[in-house]
């Protein structure tokens, strides 16, 4: 399992990176038998997001360290060092471009892109 990972250098420069999520056998729910799970991260917010078939955003970065879930369509979203990425169904992508050129986002598919962020602290 990984995610996408969009983040900036010390230049402000944001790139991408794939990361592999470490899941590790526990008792996740008693009296439930032991499955593969990651380690806990404190969040503080949740909420919905719905893009229009055909949105395009101009270049920023994220206001702050987010995760995006996608639920439904597809984006592509290219850093600022030209690197461009498919987010479809399924894909989690971690943001934080937080200072610097930022990224730019546009809704590719013929239907709505739908998805859940999470924010961090």
């Amino acid at each position: 399992m990984q995610y996408h990972h969009l983040y900036a250098d010390d230049a402000g420069e944001s790139h991408w990176r794939n990361v592999e999520v470490v899941l590790k056998e526990r008792t996740f729910a008693p009296p439930a038998q032991g499955i593969l799970v990651s380690e806990p991260e404190s969040v503080t917010s949740m909420m919905f997001l719905k893009l229009p078939a055909g949105w395009n955003e101009p270049i920023h970065p994220t206001p702050k360290k987010q995760a995006l879930i996608c639920l439904a369509g597809v984006v592509r979203v290219t850093a600022s060092d030209a690197e461009a990425r498919e987010i479809g169904p399924g894909d989690v992508w971690l943001m934080e471009d937080l200072i610097g050129k930022g990224h730019h986002t546009r809704v590719t598919s013929d239907e709505d892109f739908k998805a859940l962020i999470v924010q961090y602290d």
